[in-house]
C-alpha cells in the first residue's frame, strides 16, 4: 500500500480572509504545478484523494489534477482541517483497501507529525537521509511517500512505513520553494 502525504502549497496571508478561506499565494501557484509534474513523472498519481476543505488545500489539489492524465476519486473532509496526526491517521484507516496510492492533502503540523510517526527506523543511508530532512522541516507543497506491507488501511499504524521519497519544491528543477506558512 502506498500513502502520499502532501502539505498544501503556500497560502496568501495578505488577503483579509478567515484561515479556512485563505487562497494560495503566487509562489504557491508556481510550486503546485512543479510538484504535480514530479508526481506524474514518478507515477505517484493517486487512486483516491482525501483533501481538507480549506480553500488552499482545494486550490492545491485543483492544480495537481490539471497536470495528471488519470483523475482520482476525491473526498473532501472538514475533519482533516488543521487536526493533529492521530485524527489524520483515524481518517486514513477508514479508506477502502483498494485506495492505493492514497493521497492526503492537508496542513501542518499534523501532516508532518503523521509522516514522522508512520515512518519506521530507516534501514539504508538514503532512507535515513530522507527521514532526517523530513524531521527538520516539512514546508509548503512538500511530499512524503510511504510504502506499507499491509493488506488494508485499517491496519495502518505508527512505525510501519518505509519512506521511499521526500521532496520539497526547492528540490525540483525550476524550484519556487515552499516554507512554513
Amino acid at each position: 500500500m502506498r500513502l502520499l502525504l502532501l502539505r498544501h502549497a503556500k497560502s496568501d496571508w495578505s488577503k483579509d480572509a478567515d484561515d479556512h478561506d485563505r487562497p494560495l499565494s503566487e509562489r504557491g501557484r508556481k510550486a503546485a504545478p512543479e510538484m504535480a509534474r514530479y508526481m506524474r513523472s514518478k507515477d505517484y498519481v493517486p487512486e483516491t484523494v482525501l483533501c481538507s476543505t480549506a480553500r488552499r488545500t482545494q486550490e492545491t489539489l485543483e492544480i495537481l489534477l490539471a497536470a495528471w492524465r488519470k483523475k482520482p476519486v476525491i473526498r473532501y473532509e472538514r475533519g482533516i482541517y488543521l487536526v493533529e496526526w492521530p485524527a489524520l491517521l483515524a481518517s486514513l484507516k477508514k479508506a477502502p483497501a483498494q485506495d492505493s496510492p492514497l493521497l492526503l492533502v492537508g496542513h501542518n503540523p499534523g501532516i508532518e507529525q503523521l509522516a514522522i510517526s508512520l515512518a519506521h527506523q530507516a534501514n539504508d543511508p538514503a532512507e535515513r537521509a530522507r527521514l532526517k530532512r523530513l524531521t527538520q522541516k516539512f514546508p509548503t507543497a512538500a511530499l512524503a511517500v510511504l510504502d506499507f506491507e499491509i493488506a488494508s488501511w485499517r491496519f495502518l499504524k505508527p512505525g510501519l512505513g518505509t519512506l521511499v521519497d521526500y521532496v520539497r519544491p526547492k528540490d525540483l528543477p525550476g524550484a519556487s520553494g515552499g516554507d512554513d506558512a
